[in-house]
């Protein structure tokens, strides 16, 4: 489980807005389009489970494997769909009376936009879940 420690700034029914440090974890993060960035700092709106108020100073964390799927799937998907559609374009291309090359390269492009179009349906879907969502686990300093 991936931590960072925080700052509650704003309070909601179930959630709090965090401002916390920006590290290398927030790349990966199927919830980052939930980040506000502010210069070298973040705010983040995570799932209050420790109730917490405001001016607390928490500790944020997040499940890493999620966080591995998410990664997995802005990564890896798109060029491994790119490299299948350049396979089948290749494959294709002569029976449709194109160069193989440029159907490849056409084919490959396709399936890596369309890759690209699940991708962020499917990142709004994970967005959605709890699981996927950073959450206040504990309480250091009551302000």
């Amino acid at each position: 489980m991936a931590t960072e420690h925080g700052i509650v700034i704003k309070l909601g029914t179930d959630t709090a807005w965090v401002r916390a440090t920006k590290s290398s974890a927030c790349e990966g993060c199927a919830s980052k389009d939930s980040c506000t960035a502010v210069g070298e700092d973040m705010e983040v709106e995570a799932l209050n489970v420790a109730g917490a108020g405001v001016g607390d100073r928490i500790v944020l964390s997040f499940a890493t494997s999620p966080l591995l799927k998410a990664t997995f799937l802005i990564y890896v998907v798109p060029i491994l769909c790119m490299i299948i559609g350049a396979v089948i374009g290749l494959q294709l291309a002569p029976a449709v009376g194109m160069d193989p090359s440029a159907g490849s390269a056409v084919s490959g492009f396709l399936f890596f936009f369309v890759s690209v179009i699940f991708i962020k349906f499917r990142a709004n879907k994970m967005a959605e879940k709890e699981e996927y969502r950073p959450k206040i686990t504990r309480i250091l300093k009551h302000s």
